[in-house]
């Protein structure tokens, strides 16, 4: 068995999507078998993918899936499909068992959602809220006032759905940290 090349994320090895996919191609006991992906879904900027690894006889081996947001991060302004596909492969690689020692996660999959992820949230979102006034209100809540402040934003009719799910966000996120 080839060794897997793996970068260093915070202290963790992880292995990415294309170590995979180069082990899967050269290892002799995958010789016949086949990734197959599929476009689950694409709508207002979201896409899903399904990736499926099947064997010399077609037998269904290992599955993945993937979640892009379009505009989410740099790559992803251009290419948000195809970063979901290769995500949706390198998951199904990892349910396969090629490079994950640490984690299923790969390399790509972890810098992504660390790059989506950030302690502050940005000042004016696309649908008209203001991100920083709501982060304050809700970061000086105790988790019981976040708790029914959330059940009331859940059931509030006069947002959108962009909204309330940006609004529930951050209640949920600031609700981490209590």
């Amino acid at each position: 068995m080839t060794e897997l090349k793996t970068i260093d994320i915070k202290g963790k090895e992880y292995v990415e999507v294309n170590e995979r996919i180069k082990h899967f191609r050269n290892e002799e006991k995958y010789n016949g078998w086949a990734i197959e992906t599929e476009l689950l879904s694409n709508q207002d900027g979201v896409c899903v993918f399904k990736a499926i690894v099947k064997d010399q006889d077609g037998i269904v081996k290992a599955t993945g899936h993937a979640y892009e947001k379009e505009n989410s991060t740099f790559i992803n302004k251009t290419s948000y499909i195809e970063n979901c596909e290769t995500s949706a492969v390198g998951r199904a690689l990892g349910m396969l068992g090629i490079g994950i020692d640490v984690s299923i996660a790969s390399a790509d999959e972890v810098q992504n959602a660390m790059k989506n992820q950030s302690s502050e949230p940005k000042k004016k979102s696309p649908n008209g809220l203001d991100f920083t006034e709501l982060w304050g209100k809700y970061k000086e809540m105790s988790k019981e006032e976040l708790r029914k402040e959330y059940q009331e934003v859940k059931e509030y009719q006069g947002y959108t759905d962009k909204q309330k799910e940006a609004i529930l966000n951050i209640i949920s996120r600031c609700g981490e940290n209590k």
